[in-house]
């Protein structure tokens, strides 16, 4: 398979610097991801007709990195870089905004020479080296984007032989999975000729205007880089597809054994399917607690709500816990009643709690204090986000996949399925887990 070459790289501003001074603060939710990696997503397309010359390529480059340039009008956040101030006094601490100072996004266009569409979606695995090499930005983690002043927004196009790969990384610090896709639908919208996008963000930080806490007082070293996040290179990929008739009947399974008629969700039905499939093949000691960390969204939640256009990150962590007997023996039903359970409990007075306690007294995550056993799933993005409307003036994506950033052994990125009501899950775990998976017969009867 080819090797992915870089044409050129550039830097693309806003074509109109509306507010030369505006200066968003990061909020808890925001800071708490600091150490991380980025948001890296991308979609794969046919290429656009009659696009095989040098000609109609650079026009298609020059077409999108305008559009691109127009779209950062509205998310001047993305255009802009992370900067700090410094507080010299007793606490000796520092704080982290998003200067919107126009400095640009980074855009790269490269070519991936002999790789095709089918090298992509067709194997049964997916071809990490070669996903990987389309993203740009790939080793850059949050807090690099302060120490280094790297670019919150990365933009890479990648022709292939038969389509384009076009890829986004976003700071995490910055974004969550719901902004991301707001600003990916918006690029679109702009790029298939709309004078303006549908929903503009939403940047004020209203919320916790009253909070003693804001803007938040973080220690010095919380924003010194400890290294970059290599994944483990034997770490494995497979998109599990699931059609939405096979969803139905994990839902109704779900509800049937705990015996309610709809308690139980699609997405926490199918969730709990991959968690048992996932221990019943990793070969587990059946005492062992076995965790799923899910990420709950909390705009809806909190009261009065925050708008769906809210941009920023605006969701929270929870790991769910179950001794690994019991969530094999105790079937679908009571494993997707307990993630039911941490959902509900994350209410509008639990929400405040957290944003006024970590103010306070901030919890910076790291790699190192989250559980890297391989006894732990991680659940990322959402079969709700709009993957398939990007259409950026030659049709519909044929597929989404994600980049290097926050790979672990147990990492589970959630997309829609390109039918309407499916959904693809890409897992990621070591080779001997995704082949067990792959033989689990109470698993695979309904993935297709």
């Amino acid at each position: 398979m080819g090797r992915t070459q870089i044409i050129s790289k550039s830097t693309v501003c806003a074509a109109i610097h509306r507010e030369p001074n505006l200066r968003i603060d990061l909020t808890p939710w925001d800071l708490k991801l600091i150490q991380f990696d980025t948001i890296q997503k991308g979609l794969l397309f046919r290429k656009p007709p009659n696009d095989n010359t040098d000609a109609s390529s650079l026009n298609l480059i020059h077409h999108l990195k305008t559009s691109l340039s127009r779209t950062l009008d509205y998310f001047p956040a993305l255009a802009g870089r992370l900067a700090t101030i410094e507080h010299h006094d007793d606490s000796n601490t520092i704080s982290v905004y998003i200067n919107c100072n126009n400095a640009g996004a980074e855009f790269v266009h490269a070519t991936a020479d002999g790789v095709s569409v089918a090298d992509i979606i067709s194997p049964v695995y997916v071809p990490n080296e070669i996903v990987y090499s389309f993203f740009p930005l790939n080793g850059v983690t949050n807090c690099q984007c302060i120490s280094e002043a790297k670019p919150l927004l990365g933009i890479q196009v990648t022709e292939l032989v038969d389509g384009i790969f076009i890829a986004c990384t976003i700071n995490h610090s910055v974004v969550d999975g719901t902004s991301f896709w707001h600003f990916f639908n918006s690029w679109s919208e702009i790029s298939r000729g709309s004078d303006c996008i549908s929903k503009l963000p939403v940047l004020e930080r209203g919320f916790l205007s009253e909070s003693e806490y804001f803007p938040i007082r973080l220690p010095l070293w919380s924003i010194e880089t400890s290294g970059t996040h290599t994944p483990p290179p034997n770490l494995r990929q497979r998109v599990f597809h699931f059609t939405k008739e096979n969803i139905a009947k994990l839902k109704a399974k779900a509800n049937a054994e705990i015996g309610s008629t709809n308690k139980i969700s699609s997405l926490q039905a199918v969730l709990s399917q991959i968690w048992r499939s996932v221990n019943r093949n990793r070969s587990l000691d059946p005492d062992e607690e076995v965790l799923f960390a899910l990420g709950i969204g909390v705009r809806q939640r909190l009261q009065p709500p925050l708008p769906p256009e809210y941009f920023g990150n605006a969701a929270q962590g929870e790991f769910v816990s179950m001794k690994g007997r019991d969530q094999l023996e105790q079937g679908l039903g009571n494993v997707a009643l307990k993630m039911n359970k941490f959902i509900v409990a994350h209410t509008d007075e639990k929400i405040k709690n957290f944003l006024e306690s970590w103010g306070k007294n901030p919890e910076i995550l790291t790699w190192d204090s989250l559980p890297m056993k391989n006894n732990a799933c991680f659940a990322s993005s959402s079969p709700r986000f709009n993957f398939y409307g990007n259409d950026f003036g030659w049709g519909r994506p044929m597929a989404v996949r994600s980049g290097p950033a926050n790979k672990v052994d147990g990492k589970i990125t959630l997309f829609a399925g390109v039918e309407e009501g499916s959904v693809d899950v890409e897992a990621c775990f070591l080779p001997e887990t995704l082949q067990g998976m792959g033989n689990d017969t109470e698993f695979m009867q309904l993935v297709s």
